[in-house]
């Protein structure tokens, strides 16, 4: 059997954590940064974790993470 492809733009992207969750860079914090308040422009700096629905498909993407 050969061996399984990672999915290269899911893997720049994603990261698993210790428990088994993937952690994200939040979105729509790199242009238009005009009209964006100074709080929501800083919590689009923080990763955070995936929803439990997108599980699935990122263990297809990520088979060896």
């Amino acid at each position: 059997m050969p061996k399984m492809k990672t999915n290269r733009a899911a893997a720049k992207r994603f990261k698993r954590t210790g428990t088994g969750k993937f952690k994200r860079f939040k979105a729509y914090g790199s242009h238009i940064l005009t009209k964006k308040t100074r709080k929501r422009k800083r919590s689009y700096r923080k990763s955070t974790v995936c929803h439990e629905t997108h599980k699935n498909a990122l263990k297809v993407l990520l088979p060896y993470s």
